[in-house]
Order: structure tokens, then C-alpha cells, then sequence
């Protein structure tokens, strides 16, 4: 059993406070979201302000300066985000990184993570790209970053709960994109210490549900494939850690479809004035979605919404946001 203390969360808080943004939460309702819950309330915590684009430097740099004796250097292997987060938190600290993406990375976050002073190398795949990573640490004395597993990630997301919870403290209800579990694991973690009445729903993309897998199976799974645009949501993993502390703490696990995760991209632009990438707003994906049943059981609550990624290149990004309007009128909106 994986068990965080509030101590744990306000020592990793304070560790990294210095190097990151206090991104905030902000309470309003969008027009649509009135129209679909007439009677709930929506506070919006905006991590994708966050200084890399995401949440991950959080977990990274909590990583980094837990160390007692500071690394000769940092790797990583990662789709995008992480490997940002991981390049900037050692261009902060002073620290040479190498870091491993896959060929099929956004564009935009490569040139993010080459312009933060990493060295990149290309995997094929995952797998291939995990394996290069851990030759990187062995051959050079590196300390490897894993994307999102161990207990300092957990840890570090965790305070965003505490910072949600701190500006919004009467939430009744809480909604956070899974990827591999580290944010949404620390992020229920933190809330059910915070609150133990509190809800926290845990939302996958449907083509990379390894969570719902595990969840089935009562163990960490990796899945065969994943298919869905919001990449950064696409590990075909649960770890032990993240599948226990997300099984402890969770209340509910929903998925949505990449129709659903571009609506929510549009959504997101038109009605609250911001550019994300997909995985940054699967939550609010969850919120638009009629197959939830979410319209339903947060009807009269006072929610919280993680909001966790803004990585995209301009072309990247103008491309999916058509698809989007496509989609979010499809929906009837």
C-alpha cells in the first residue's frame, strides 16, 4: 500500500515552490457549461499556465533537488511534455540533459525541449525509447526521470490539489485527466487528505485505457496498443505505485472519445479563451460528453476542473482546433 501524508505533500511544495508558478484557480461557469448544469458551479484550476506547459515540472523537479547528492546529469524518455519538464528543470538547476522522445513527438515540443538546453534523441517507440534512456543513465551517471511513476511524483502533484482546495475549499467534486496516474493519483491523494467526502473522477481517453484496465484486473497492466489524439494522455501503462495510489483514492473513472477530447479543445478556446493541447482538457471533455452520465451526478455541486497541458506547435494546434469545431457542432452545441 502507497501511503502520502500531508507532510510528504507540503515538503515537495515547499522544495519546489521556488522554481514554478502558483498557477491559479479561477471560479466561473461558460455559458454552455450553465446551459448543460444549470445548478453547479466550476472552478478551473488553470495548471496548464504551469512554466513548462504542463504539470510534469512539478514531479521533475521534485525529483532533482530530493537527490542527496546533486546528479552529474538528467534523462528521460518521453512523448513531449515530460521531456520539457525535464529540460527546464535543469537548465534551472544547472544540470546537462539528454533526453529521449519518440519519432512521432509534436514538433513543438522538440524544438521546447532542445531550446531549454536538452540534447534530444529519437526512439522508434515506448519501449525502445525506455531502454535507450536507461543506457543514457548507466553510461554517463545520469539520474533517470521516470515520465510518472514513484512516490516524489505523486508527491509533487499533490499540491495542486492543496493549491485547488486552498482557493476553492467548499468543492464538493474534483475532475483530472489520467495519463499514466501520476497527476491524477497525486491529485486524488492530496484531495482525500484535504477532504475525505470530496469525489474525485479520473478521465481516460478510450483508446489508451490502461487504467480502467487495471481497475478490472485489481493490478498495474500494460496495454498492447493505444490509439488517441490526446497523446500525452497515451502511456499503455499503469505502475504499481500509480495503479495503488490511484485505486485508494479515486471514486469514479470515466473515458472519453477523441470526439469528445477535440469539442473540448474548441470549448476551451471559444468559451474560456485559451489554447490547449488535447490531453490538457480531457476533464472538460468529461464535463461535455453526454456518455459520462457526469451531466447527471454533478448536477448542484460546486466542481473542480484540472485543466493540465498547453504543448502545441501553432500548425499542430490550428489544425485540431477546426477539428474541433467540427466535432463540438456534431454534438449540437
Amino acid at each position: 500500500m502507497q501511503v502520502i501524508t500531508k507532510d510528504e505533500i507540503n515538503a515537495a511544495q515547499n522544495l519546489v515552490a521556488p522554481y514554478i508558478r502558483r498557477t491559479p484557480t479561477v471560479t466561473l461557469t461558460p455559458p454552455l457549461l450553465k446551459t448543460l448544469f444549470p445548478d453547479t458551479v466550476f472552478s478551473f484550476k488553470f495548471e496548464l499556465l504551469q512554466l513548462s506547459g504542463t504539470f510534469k515540472i512539478r514531479g521533475v523537479l521534485n525529483n532533482l533537488l530530493s537527490q542527496s547528492t546533486p546528479p552529474k546529469g538528467v534523462t528521460a524518455i518521453s512523448a513531449g511534455n515530460h521531456a520539457i519538464a525535464v529540460a527546464m528543470a535543469a537548465q534551472m538547476l544547472n544540470l546537462p540533459a539528454k533526453v529521449v522522445m519518440q519519432a512521432s513527438a509534436n514538433p513543438g515540443r522538440v524544438a521546447l525541449a532542445k531550446n531549454a538546453g536538452a540534447e534530444v534523441v529519437f526512439a522508434e517507440d515506448g519501449k525502445t525509447g525506455f531502454e535507450m534512456a536507461h543506457d543514457i543513465a548507466a553510461s554517463e551517471g545520469y539520474l533517470f526521470i521516470h515520465p510518472f511513476d514513484g512516490t516524489a511524483v505523486a508527491h509533487a502533484t499533490a499540491a495542486i490539489a492543496l493549491e485547488m482546495l486552498g482557493d476553492a475549499p467548499d468543492l464538493d467534486s474534483v475532475v483530472v485527466a489520467i495519463g499514466g496516474g501520476g497527476l491524477s493519483g497525486g491529485v486524488a491523494a492530496g484531495c482525500r487528505l484535504m477532504n475525505p467526502e470530496l469525489e474525485i473522477i479520473g478521465v481516460e481517453p478510450v483508446g489508451a485505457m490502461a487504467m480502467h484496465e487495471s481497475f478490472k484486473q485489481n493490478k498495474a497492466v500494460t496495454l498492447d496498443s493505444v490509439s488517441t489524439i490526446a497523446d500525452s494522455l497515451a502511456p499503455p501503462m499503469t505502475t504499481n505505485t500509480t495503479f495503488e495510489i490511484n485505486r485508494q483514492n479515486l471514486s469514479d473513472l470515466v473515458s472519453v472519445t477523441d470526439e469528445d477530447i477535440l469539442a473540448a479543445v474548441y470549448f476551451a478556446f471559444n468559451e474560456l479563451k485559451i489554447a490547449s493541447e488535447p490531453g490538457g482538457v480531457a476533464a472538460l471533455a468529461a464535463l461535455l460528453s453526454a456518455r459520462t452520465g457526469l451531466q447527471k451526478k454533478l448536477a448542484g455541486q460546486h466542481v473542480g476542473i484540472v485543466l493540465c497541458g498547453s504543448n502545441m506547435d501553432a500548425e499542430s494546434y490550428i489544425k485540431t482546433l477546426e477539428q474541433g469545431r467540427e466535432c463540438y457542432e456534431k454534438m449540437g452545441f
